[in-house]
């Protein structure tokens, strides 16, 4: 059984893009360390590369990225960090995670480095916590949504009565799947509530969370005639606000059972899981969710009147409010918060019945939603297009990718552009979410379904309109977005005045992936025999050395940019070898610069603390970061895991044979 150096569980509450985007991450940054690594996904397919007993056993330290139960309890005793999935979503921020699981192996000088609010993330917030339960019900829930809404819309097709048997349009077809889109979306709440209660209580919490989950739907029943409690009677629902408290209380009703029982005898286990615990936990949990219905169903209905008195301030205000919150955090609690909500207002919208104010009001919020989920991924596809040379091939590809992302209202294709440069991106892409959601309002789109993006167009009342409201709001985000990219650029080619201007033979070296060529690392580029009296004493001999050699015109920028780096984690491996690496538009073309000091650099945080005695120096230009740049890590980092390489490279003192020894792993 194979064993790894670090383990990782990543999940958010959709389970279609953070989750493999963080997986991506993980191992990308474990790659660049020398780190053998295995990640677990919890998708919405289900659990993909499970961990093992043995793997979990043989690891050394843990990486949970997730906004949704992993059953992390598995992991107890093992050195872990535990964060939202959002903190794990580009090479950098799964490193630091990456440094900081290993750092929580006792290491107590280690571990002091991290900063106060990585000591806080660690042990795990209060709010982190409650918002993990909290996605866990809603990544559950969501698939109910889709297809509930997806199906029931898709039965407007033969006409908007076409249930109705009375109705001129009426087509059994169509009557058979807005019962089947029905009784879906009438799972939602409690769906969301039976899956909060699981995250906290784990299984025996599921029978009171789905009681609370449809109390909150039903409500406490009273008879008309006497107003007095009557269970054939009927009740004011208070909705998904209602699932959501009804869930918490289901999770820690069953917490606080299992204490009160912890004394019984060990043999009335199974007593307590088929009889205690779902008796006591149901009635407990059922009365203070009919006591609290009340309080609860004002609390609900003043939320929707609020969201209805921001429609009567006109379309601006309540398409800014929604294209701000769906563009925020792309797929985080701030955009769940509001696609729940407009979902929440579809089910209500699709009970009331086409032609109603609550149907007209419900569909075009939730048109209004959709509109603003889509519109960021299109604006960098706009972007990588229209602004090419502004980015980087990396970029320019996920761009292209996110054109299909987007029309399937995915958002989280647009985060990686927006972590870069969260300022201007993030407003950027918050303006032309409210521009389509404002005049998704203004024309008077009605969307019956919650997902699917451009997909459910034939069931979209003003569907033309629509389009054309996401198009104008993709392309004034996009033009805007390639205007910040040309200033950036600019301004980066202005930063490094000195450096050798690139004739075009040399452009053409540039664009060739230079790490496949068996001459990558040159003999004149291999220094031994050095003595350094400090890491930066090192990087600053080879930033120099680049610059003698023509790989750099500007030193200070190419120190500047090691610095920046090993800022963000140590780039010192184990065993005496570190991996520098230096992105700078100061270097003109791909190298390899490696350093020897046979007495050991001291002050390198290494992962094994020993001083540093073989630098493999990486300098890559700016426009090449993410492509050439990745591959020659990986291939130098796998390189680092053969015991021959490092042998070779550290007892040798020929630059010849050092040369030659890197270069072959790098073909």
């Amino acid at each position: 059984m194979a064993k790894f150096d670090i383990i990782a569980a990543t999940g958010c509450p959709t389970g279609i893009a953070h989750t493999f985007m963080a997986k991506e991450a993980l191992e990308k940054a474990a790659a660049e360390r020398g780190l053998t690594i295995k990640v677990e996904t919890h998708g919405q397919v289900g659990v993909e590369n499970e961990l093992t007993k043995s793997e979990i056993a043989g690891a050394k330290a843990v990486v949970v990225a997730a906004d949704k139960d992993v059953q992390a309890e598995r992991f107890a005793g093992k050195p872990m960090v535990s964060v939202g999935v959002s903190k794990a979503l580009s090479v950098e921020a799964a490193g630091k995670l990456i440094d900081r699981a290993l750092a929580a192996k006792g290491d107590d000088t280690v571990a002091a480095a991290a900063d106060v609010e990585d000591e806080v993330e660690e042990k795990e917030s209060i709010g982190h916590v409650i918002y993990k339960h909290l996605m866990n019900g809603v990544s559950h829930m969501l698939v109910f949504v889709v297809a509930g809404g997806v199906l029931t819309a898709i039965s407007f097709l033969w006409g908007i009565t076409s249930f109705d048997s009375t109705a001129a349009d009426y087509n059994s077809f169509a009557a058979m799947l807005k019962i089947i889109g029905g009784i879906a979306m009438n799972l939602m709440v409690p769906v969301l509530s039976a899956y909060i209660a699981e995250s906290i209580g784990k299984r025996p919490a599921l029978v009171p969370g789905f009681v609370a989950g449809m109390i909150a739907i039903q409500g406490l029943p009273v008879n008309a005639d006497t107003g007095m409690i009557d269970a054939g009677g009927s009740g004011v629902g208070f909705g998904f606000l209602g699932g959501i408290v009804g869930g918490f209380l289901a999770g820690y009703v069953i917490l606080l059972l299992e204490k009160v029982f912890a004394g019984l005898p060990k043999n009335l286990d199974g007593l307590k899981a088929i009889f205690l615990y779902p008796l006591f936990s149901t009635a407990i949990v059922g009365l203070v969710m009919l006591g609290i219905s009340g309080p609860m169903a004002a609390i609900n209905t003043a939320m929707m009147d609020f969201l209805k008195g921001l429609s009567a301030s006109g379309a601006v205000v309540l398409g800014l409010a929604i294209g701000c919150m769906c563009a925020f955090d792309m797929g985080g609690p701030v955009n769940k918060a509001a696609y729940v909500t407009g979902t929440a207002m579809l089910t209500e919208a699709l009970a009331a019945g086409v032609g109603t104010d609550t149907y007209n009001f419900g569909t075009n919020f939730m048109a209004a939603v959709s509109a603003a989920c889509i519109v960021p991924p299109l604006i960098t596809t706009f972007a990588v297009v229209v602004g090419k040379k502004y980015f980087s091939q990396e970029d320019h590809d996920a761009g292209v990718v996110n054109l299909i992302l987007g029309c399937t209202h995915i958002t989280e294709g647009a985060i990686p552009f927006m972590t870069k440069n969260i300022w201007p991106v993030m407003p950027i892409m918050m303006l032309g979410s409210s521009i389509a959601s404002i005049l998704t309002i203004m024309f008077n789109v009605h969307d019956p379904a919650p997902h699917g993006g451009f997909l459910v167009l034939p069931v979209v009342e003003n569907g033309p309109l629509w389009v054309l409201a996401i198009l104008i709001g993709a392309v004034v985000g996009g033009i805007l977005f390639v205007a910040f990219k040309k200033y950036d650029f600019e301004k980066n080619q202005k930063a490094a005045p000195a450096a050798k201007p690139v004739e075009a033979p040399k452009a053409a070296a540039v664009e060739a992936p230079k790490a496949e060529a068996s001459d990558f690392v040159k003999v004149e580029n291999v220094f031994v025999a050095e003595d350094f009296a400090s890491r930066d004493e090192a990087l600053s001999f080879v930033s120099n050395q680049a610059v003698k050699a023509g790989i750099a015109g500007d030193a200070d920028a190419v120190m500047n940019a090691f610095l920046a780096r090993e800022a963000e984690g140590t780039t010192g491996m184990m065993e005496g070898f570190a991996i520098p690496h230096a992105k700078s538009d100061a270097i003109t073309e791909a190298a390899v610069i490696v350093v020897k000091d046979d007495s050991g650099v001291t002050g390198w945080d290494t992962m094994d603390g020993a001083p540093v005695n073989v630098a493999i120096a990486l300098l890559i230009p700016g426009a090449q970061a993410g492509t050439t740049h990745l591959k020659i890590l990986s291939k130098v980092a796998e390189a680092l895991m053969d015991e021959d390489f490092r042998a070779t490279v550290k007892g040798s003192t020929d630059a010849a044979e050092i040369a030659k020894t890197i270069n072959a792993r790098l073909v």
